[in-house]
């Protein structure tokens, strides 16, 4: 980082952060009943991986400050 400004968004807290809790979230599930694994565990893990991934997709969009804004 420069200057207090990020390279990439894994530079960003929010996305370290929001990683980390995607993965733990997917761990949590994995203990899930077995009938569960395919409904409610399936809609976990993609709500978790929602935050980084727009954050991610954000970063590689953005044309303006205002424009990654709106991904955050």
């Amino acid at each position: 980082m420069t200057d207090g400004r990020y390279q990439t968004f894994e530079d960003l807290e929010v996305f370290k952060r929001s990683y980390r809790i995607s993965l733990e979230i997917h761990r949590m599930t994995l203990e899930l009943p077995r009938i569960e694994q395919y409904g409610l565990a399936d809609q976990l893990r993609r709500a978790s991986k929602s935050i980084p991934v727009n954050l991610a997709e954000g970063h590689g969009k953005r044309r303006s400050q205002a424009e990654f804004g709106r991904y955050i």
